[in-house]
């Protein structure tokens, strides 16, 4: 494929899409992505996409956003990267500090709910379509095929932790390189020397500094409010994100709930309903956990003032990080690209990326076209439980369904755009919640 290089206003205008169009949750985002900068605009090939998709999955934070700074770097170099990582975002936090206002205010989003369902569908639609493209392209021979098969079962039956198959992965594919010399993946294109060590480490203090910097000016002047815990609190929890959002979510809620008591028990439920139905990444919830506590621990200042404080803080102290990860890392990266070992390692990992979006995708759905999902164990050994989601069917979402398939004939059948995709769902899903 040959690739074409946009101009800034059109990487602009591009991710600005992507940041309003981006539900679903990771496996969504990702398949977006790959749907707009690899498919419909060929600014970037996949081979480089894969590649930049395996260095995000290794990272702590919300790989979807550090997917898309990367291409935005790969593309304008510093600006294209920090535009694109704040589209992704900016949209999103937007609609959940606008949210969490009204819930602080009313606990009432019963109509934002309605005006999301018939989106939220039909990106199940636009899942399915990545995971087959990026599977025909990623699993090509029987030992990737393997390796995506295991990264399924263990996410999906077993739940193991994230980072523990994706890091497997990349073993098992350094070693069957090793094993069997030559099966390492092809590089397309060749990769020149690597940047200073110098140049790099600067960068990287410098990100430090401005994710840091709020830190010092909050104890000064708002002590008497939450957002000096808020930032200290969500700066660890950056660090430590592995996995997506679920693996931080629970301990999240459970340290909001019972040590700093920011939230009510249950409330950490309505934010995560409330991230689920809204664009960007899904750790966006915990701008919502940044607002109530804002607004609940706010001193002699307005509560809602220091609840979007607390809001935009958390995002801040969530997402600086991944700025930093990519611009003193991926140049790095980008030339490992010539490392035929190192390729054999990361596209072990690709494959086990199919399994992950996978895993994603079932469970997206599963929550999508049923109301009731309860997770059975049937076998147990030792700390190790093997359990499988079951839908109650009675739970069937009939309309979720049919605006699912309707979104897959538009876009397998009809060959349609992303947006005018997702605009006929949004429309069948407000008619249809106006009529419930």
């Amino acid at each position: 494929m040959t690739e074409t290089r946009p101009t800034f206003s059109e990487l602009t205008a591009a991710f600005t899409r992507i940041g309003l169009l981006s539900l679903g949750g990771p496996a969504a985002q990702i398949a977006l992505m790959h749907k707009i900068c690899v498919e419909e605009k060929r600014w970037i090939d996949e081979d480089r996409y894969l590649h930049a998709l395996n260095y995000c999955m290794l990272l702590p934070g919300p790989e979807a956003q550090q997917l898309a700074t990367y291409i935005g770097w790969l593309l304008h170099g510093l600006r294209g990267g920090i535009v694109a990582g704040l589209l992704f975002v900016l949209p999103g936090l937007a609609v959940i500090l606008g949210l969490s206002s009204l819930y602080a205010l009313y606990q009432d989003t019963g109509m934002v709910t309605g005006l999301f369902f018939g989106l939220k569908a039909a990106v199940l639609a636009i899942v399915i379509e990545a995971l087959i493209r990026i599977g025909k392209r990623a699993l090509k021979s029987g030992f990737h095929r393997w390796i995506a098969t295991i990264a399924f079962v263990a996410l999906f039956v077993f739940s193991l932790p994230f980072p523990l198959v994706v890091l497997s992965a990349a073993i098992i594919g350094l070693a069957h390189a090793r094993i069997r010399p030559g099966t390492g993946m092809e590089i397309a294109t060749p990769v020149g020397r690597g940047p200073a060590f110098s140049r790099q480490l600067g960068i990287g203090l410098v990100w430090i500094a401005i994710w840091l910097a709020p830190l010092p000016l909050l104890w000064l002047f708002l002590p008497e409010t939450a957002l000096p815990e808020l930032q200290a609190f969500f700066s660890r929890m950056a660090l430590v994100t592995f996995g997506g959002a679920y693996a931080v979510l629970a301990y999240v809620a459970q340290v909001a709930v019972e040590q700093y008591q920011w939230l009510r028990p249950g409330e950490m439920l309505d934010g995560l309903a409330l991230a689920e139905t809204t664009p960007g990444p899904l750790v966006l919830v915990l701008s919502y956990v940044g607002f109530l506590a804002g607004f609940r621990e706010s001193g002699p200042f307005d509560p809602l003032l220091i609840g979007l404080l607390g809001g935009l803080l958390t995002a801040w102290a969530t997402f600086i990080p991944s700025f930093l990860f990519i611009f003193a890392g991926a140049p790095y990266v980008e030339r490992l690209r010539g490392n035929r070992q190192v390729s054999a390692a990361l596209s072990a990992i690709t494959a086990a990326v199919v399994g992950v979006i996978l895993n994603l995708a079932l469970w997206f759905a599963l929550h999508v076209i049923f109301k009731a999902v309860a997770e059975v164990e049937f076998a147990r050994l030792g700390p190790l439980a093997a359990a499988l989601p079951v839908p109650d069917w009675s739970t069937l979402d009939v309309e979720a369904l049919l605006i699912a398939i309707m979104a897959a004939i538009l876009l397998f059948r009809f060959h349609q755009g992303v947006g005018r995709t997702l605009l006929v769902a949004a429309l069948l899903g407000l008619a249809m919640h106006a009529l419930i």
